[in-house]
């Protein structure tokens, strides 16, 4: 949209503006240098960055690490504008000003997309609102600190807010409304003149260079307190890993469960850790020296379920060669589970209710009743209330079982937790398979994040094994090491002969394959554009050019006499 009296809203820059800042963009092999422009650039591990900001607010404490990451920003936001005006050549306001946003995601820092942008040059007026995507310092901070009560991509709010006071010449402060560290889907951002906040005490941030050692000195009860509640932060067992709301909601009531002796059903999808719940509760009370008993009601043929349960005596049912207790008298003082309990046969669930409300079991051929004191918990990946609006079900027993429900999410709905337990699962791995495997590639981490996990924990487990597997001693877990068919989305851009950014040759190879398929030529046109190329490429030496592509001399001048025959 073109420029008016009242601004420019809903931009959208034109390709050859991007194309034209990307290739401003060069590397040198030669002198190991970047730049953008005339201006050296950095490319630095987003690990390496992350290190850095937490070990800032672990020194200085939050307040103080703010101001210096957002220093550090603003002065990066300055910085991009200075080189990227520098060609003047600029149909409007919105294409001038859409070079930072281009400029910020170029550099990997977060996707931007602007919503809305008014501009007047003349009477100084300037507001714009923002999409961040893919913020790396808010996954950073969820990563060292978890979920956040307030936003914290503080360096890209000081580097939007240095870029646009260059802009206008005037005093602009970005404020960051919300953020994908609070749990929201993603950042959003407002900028607009300082005196028009309520609020703009955030600029003075850019102005203040205290000094650190004075800030050290003046940090240490700040720095004690932090620590402080940093320990105080619930301690899961070693087999519960998650910081997302989902997760942590459900295993807290877990936990409040656990000291007391009331039924629980459990209620999850196959593989979101039913078991290692139920564990939990058994580990947290006052039972937790006595047996942990479980068993899978699905896994049992329905004529031995009963036996199973409650034991037999001695010519009970064929087969059944001597007596033996069953899985509630081998709980007996701890605790009982049963997964899956939505399989239990009718029979079965009867013989059940009777033992949850007397505390007694009668063996298969006996008519002696036997005391038990077992703490009982269930779980179902089903609806059991459906089961029972079926007839599959007794209503009286479920009731009886759903004392407290506990719903345990599934893993697609648990974020960044998914990291979590595929680091915990890459430890235990690696231990157990004698390997030394460094973690995760960038790029594997956001296949990880992106795929939806039907199989839940179990299928991530399986996932995590098969990488260490996979992974070469000494090097990080990569896509392929875990899913061999994973297909990237988007081109990607490399280096090229004289140090720009060009597509990948994968990408290309893509586009060559799709044009002989879709008929735009044949095959054999194909092949004989390729030889051509490295003949044209070596300079008309047929040996060389057919050394290129693997053939003999005579096999590469039959191609091309064959082409020059037609």
């Amino acid at each position: 949209m073109r420029k008016s009296e009242k601004g420019i809203k809903e931009p959208a820059p034109n390709d050859t503006f991007r194309s034209n800042l990307r290739s401003e963009l060069s590397f040198c092999s030669d002198t190991g240098q970047i730049w953008l422009h005339e201006h050296r650039m950095l490319l630095v591990h987003a690990d390496a960055n992350a290190l850095m900001r937490r070990e800032l607010i672990d020194i200085l404490g939050f307040n103080h690490a703010r101001g210096v990451l957002m220093r550090m920003g603003y002065t990066s936001g300055v910085r991009d504008f200075e080189l990227a005006h520098i060609n003047k050549e600029h149909t409007n306001l919105h294409e001038a000003f859409m070079a930072g946003p281009i400029l910020i995601t170029l550099e990997g820092l977060v996707k931007t997309t602007i919503t809305k942008l008014e501009i007047d040059s003349k009477l100084g007026s300037f507001y714009v609102e923002c999409i961040w995507e893919n913020s790396w310092e808010a996954e950073a901070h969820l990563r060292d600190y978890g979920v956040s009560s307030a936003p914290v991509c503080w360096n890209l709010i000081g580097y939007a807010s240095g870029y646009c006071t260059a802009f206008m010449g005037k005093p602009i402060l970005c404020k960051e409304i919300q953020c994908f560290s609070t749990g929201a889907n993603n950042c959003y951002l407002v900028g607009k003149p300082v005196e028009e906040w309520e609020d703009a005490s955030e600029f003075e941030l850019f102005l203040n260079k205290e000094s650190i050692a004075e800030q050290l000195m003046g940090l240490q009860t700040e720095v004690v307190q932090l620590r402080s509640a940093l320990g105080k932060q619930q301690k899961h067992t070693s087999d519960i890993v998650g910081n997302s709301p989902a997760f942590l909601a459900a295993y807290e009531l877990a936990v409040r469960a656990s000291a007391s002796q009331i039924t629980v059903l459990l209620q999850g999808e196959t593989g979101v850790g039913k078991e290692v719940f139920a564990r939990t509760l058994h580990s947290g009370g006052d039972r937790c020296k006595e047996p942990f008993i479980a068993i899978n009601c699905a896994a049992i043929p329905h004529d031995l379920v009963e036996s199973e349960l409650f034991g037999a005596e001695k010519g009970a049912f064929t087969g059944a060669l001597s007596s033996r207790p069953g899985r509630f008298e081998r709980a007996n003082g701890g605790t009982l589970f049963l997964d899956e309990i939505g399989d239990l046969p009718l029979s079965a669930q009867a013989k059940l209710l009777r033992v949850l409300q007397e505390g007694e079991v009668e063996r298969l051929g006996s008519t002696e009743s036997r005391k038990v004191n077992v703490r009982f918990v269930a779980a179902t990946n089903i609806d059991l209330k459906k089961l029972v609006e079926e007839g599959k079900f007794r209503a009286d027993l479920y009731y009886r079982l759903n004392a407290l429900q506990i719903n345990i999410p599934p893993l697609r709905d648990r974020g960044l937790d998914v990291l979590l337990l595929a680091k915990n699962f890459l430890k235990k791995s690696a231990m157990l398979n004698g390997k030394k495997v460094r973690g995760f590639s960038d790029k594997a981490k956001l296949a990880l994040l992106a795929y939806q996990w039907p199989g839940n924990i179990r299928e991530l487990q399986n996932v995590v094994d098969r990488g260490v597997m996979l992974a070469p001693n000494g090097t990080h877990i990569e896509i392929n090491h875990m899913f061999p068919s994973y297909n990237n989305e988007g081109p990607e851009f490399g280096l090229d002969a004289s140090g720009g950014l060009s597509v990948k040759q994968e990408e290309l190879g893509k586009d060559f394959c799709e044009a002989i398929l879709s008929g735009n030529f044949t095959l054999e046109q194909a092949n004989t554009l390729v030889a051509e190329a490295a003949v044209k490429k070596a300079n008309g030496n047929i040996s060389a050019a057919a050394r290129m592509l693997g053939l003999t001399r005579p096999q590469l001048a039959y191609r091309l006499e064959r082409k020059s025959g037609n």
